[in-house]
């Protein structure tokens, strides 16, 4: 074997001066600035055991996937995100796409009730059901849901400081519909570190938001066991500028931290560790995210039995949702983007991803309109039924520069993971400003790049063309905030008042103490008190995030 190794050494290097010695190449970096060679070889991955860093899919570590068959068997849960305007219209969006075929949905919430506030608040003007769907009250999650079979499908929420507040109002919905908890399958996203990090759809405090994420940990365990908990979310990081390797690190670091407070608050790790879900992101660099997707697997599984002696092989799963890069998508030339999202959708497919969202090819414009939508689903079923991508598990396992990536993105995204773990962990990292510098020095990079001409963005700085403004873009009528006004003053005027102080009361008293909030947060949405009404009780008890100054 030596002497073979040193032969094909000895051949590469023959063939290097005969091809490459009177025309040097241009030197070729991944997004995350590691230097791809011309040529691999078995050299390059020499030191890979297969057994020990490869395996069998449905096996630790998990690098060739998480189910042994993968989609022989079953194709990934097929979403679309969505919501907009009233709860009326995201109901219909749902309908459409399910009857598209269409196989879990994707809640987008507005910004107002992301970060707590009713439609009614005056911070809210002008933000009601502009990115997504307004939810006051319990009816308002009830018609967006109205003829859905909850029992039959997934539902994914990307929401984060009011997810326990959500997840009580599906629970709710579901009770009146007549199926019970134990059956509803789902996901919130549930990730408050990277709102403090990135996105900025942050509440309360960071501790009494770790306190919220393992009581609702505890809860779904006794309650919704078939439930994913938590949704950490590398994918904001990404849009915002960190790159592959950063987004393995950052995200797990989070992961590390929500790990350590569950265990903190009394938890066995493996009655909520097999629920931890993911949403990754998928960009351009094809090859490096399929790479990024099979190092993934690999380290949660060796942090989850290693560092954390969690014993049920789920515990060790790293079970991923994928969104297509939103930000990858140009205004200039919109149709191209469907060429765009194609191929991050087939890295996320030759990835072994268990759920995929493509975003829309209109998303540089507007919100998606009824037929962009419909394409990007369409673009998902062609890659499950048409193209051959799906017939064998991991296709791409044992190409020399497959393997290669994937072994020096694990490595350097470790490298992260210790210097995190150095500065104690990601809540220390993020209030010292570590990540956030980190992710806008990607940022500049990238944004240098495009800016230089060294980064080709097709139809941006390459291949421009004069166009016509873009039409048949979706616009949000000014109507939805006056109908979504009107409909939450109905409710409070309808509704027991006297029992909604009630409920108030027992939250801020629950809030007070250490019991588990998700039974009264249960109980007072049953009662149609509204999400900014309980954000209001918590924060009279634990105050409110206002933000870290950093350098």
């Amino acid at each position: 074997m030596t002497n073979r190794s040193e032969e094909i050494k000895k051949e590469k290097e023959i063939w290097k001066k005969k091809n490459l010695e009177k025309r040097p190449l241009k030197e070729v970096k991944t997004d995350s600035e590691i230097e791809v060679d011309v040529l691999y070889t078995p050299e390059d991955i020499k030191e890979v055991d297969y057994l020990r860093d490869i395996g069998f899919p449905g096996q630790y570590p998990y690098t060739r996937g998480v189910q042994p068959t993968m989609y022989r068997e079953r194709f990934w849960t097929m979403r679309q995100y969505s919501g907009f305007g009233t709860a009326e219209e995201t109901n219909r969006r749902f309908k459409y796409l399910l009857g598209q075929g269409q196989t879990g949905l994707s809640i987008a919430f507005d910004l107002p009730t992301q970060i707590g506030y009713d439609s009614d608040h005056e911070l809210a003007q002008g933000e009601v059901g502009q990115v997504g769907v307004a939810v006051d009250t319990l009816t308002d999650m009830e018609t967006i849901l109205e003829g859905l079979p909850l029992d039959q499908i997934s539902t994914s929420m990307t929401i984060n400081a009011p997810a326990a507040i959500l997840l009580a109002m599906y629970i709710a919905t579901a009770e009146k519909q007549g199926i019970p908890s134990e059956k509803l399958q789902g996901t919130i996203q549930n990730d408050i570190l990277k709102e403090y990090t990135v996105r900025g759809t942050y509440v309360f405090p960071v501790k009494p938001s770790l306190r919220l994420i393992t009581d609702i940990f505890a809860y779904c365990s006794k309650h919704v066991p078939r439930w994913n908990t938590i949704n950490i979310a590398s994918y904001h990081m990404r849009e915002a500028g960190c790159d592959a390797v950063q987004e393995i690190a950052f995200s797990f670091s989070n992961a590390i931290a929500y790990v350590e407070a569950g265990i903190k608050a009394g938890l066995n790790i493996d009655e909520f560790a097999p629920r931890i879900s993911w949403i990754f992101n998928c960009y351009n660099n094809l090859f490096e995210e399929v790479a990024k997707f099979r190092a993934a697997r690999r380290l949660w599984a060796k942090i989850m039995k290693e560092r954390f002696s969690a014993k049920d092989p789920r515990s060790w799963m790293f079970r991923a949702h994928i969104q297509t890069g939103g930000s990858t998508l140009t205004a200039q030339q919109p149709l191209i983007n469907i060429a765009r999202t194609t191929y991050q959708t087939l890295a996320a497919v030759l990835g072994g991803m268990q759920s995929i969202a493509v975003s829309s090819y209109d998303e540089g414009l507007c919100i998606p309109t009824e037929e962009s939508a419909m394409v990007s689903l369409r673009i998902q079923q062609l890659l499950a039924y048409e193209s051959g991508a799906t017939d064998t598990v991991d296709p791409l396992a044992g190409s020399y520069y497959v393997e290669s990536l994937t072994n020096e993105i694990e490595k350097r995204a470790i490298s992260y993971i210790q210097e995190i773990d150095e500065i104690g962990g990601a809540p220390a990292a993020i209030e010292a400003g570590y990540i956030q510098k980190k992710i806008q020095e990607g940022a500049y990079r990238y944004q240098k790049g495009i800016e230089s001409g060294e980064r080709v963005l097709i139809g941006v700085n390459k291949f421009k063309v004069d166009e016509p403004v873009a039409m048949n873009l979706l616009k949000i009528d000014p109507q939805v905030e006056k109908l979504q006004l009107e409909k939450i003053s109905q409710i409070k005027a309808r509704r027991d008042n006297e029992m909604v102080k009630h409920h108030f009361r027992r939250l801020k008293e629950a809030a007070q103490g250490d019991n588990n909030l998700m039974y009264p947060i249960l109980e007072a949405v049953k009662t149609y008190i509204t999400l900014g009404e309980i954000c209001s009780a918590l924060k009279e008890v634990f105050g409110e995030y206002k933000g870290t100054p950093y350098i």
